[in-house]
């Protein structure tokens, strides 16, 4: 295997897990609500998985490890992804709420923090903001 196909293979893995992420997100009402669905093929297409990795996903989606991403960038970002899941139906349900707050420590953020940082991210999201302003103001929410 080359070094440029490995590089793939695990980017392509972290796309999937963190899909199935959000996916633990829809189901943490055991339902995956239109609006749900509707995101979940959006990022799916967005994300580079395929129709069968989608099935996949949707019947093992607690098989996949939550892996942190390196970059705070790139943390903001499937942040923005998790935070929009929540609010996808417009309900913030308490076990949504717990659920964002276990994801944002598994993506890399301090657990001392990750009340306030879900918090915020769902008053972000529930206002609709796009993902520049979203990280906009998470990068400045401690100034």
């Amino acid at each position: 295997m080359s070094f440029s196909e490995l590089f793939e293979s695990g980017f392509k893995k972290r796309n999937e897990d963190h899909f199935a992420a959000i996916v633990k997100i829809a189901m943490s009402d055991n339902v995956i609500a239109e609006e749900e669905k509707a995101f979940l093929d959006r990022l799916a297409t967005r994300l580079d998985i395929t129709e069968i990795e989608y099935k996949q996903i949707l019947k093992n989606y607690k098989t996949h490890p939550l892996n942190a991403p390196l970059s705070y960038n790139t943390r903001i970002e499937r942040l923005y992804d998790l935070a929009r899941m929540v609010w996808a139906d417009d309900i913030e349900g308490p076990k949504q709420l717990r659920l964002l707050e276990k994801l944002c420590v598994g993506i890399g953020f301090n657990v001392k923090n990750v009340k306030y940082i879900a918090d915020k991210a769902l008053t972000l999201a529930h206002d609709k903001l796009d993902l520049e302003a979203f990280t906009d103001e998470m990068k400045n929410m401690n100034q």
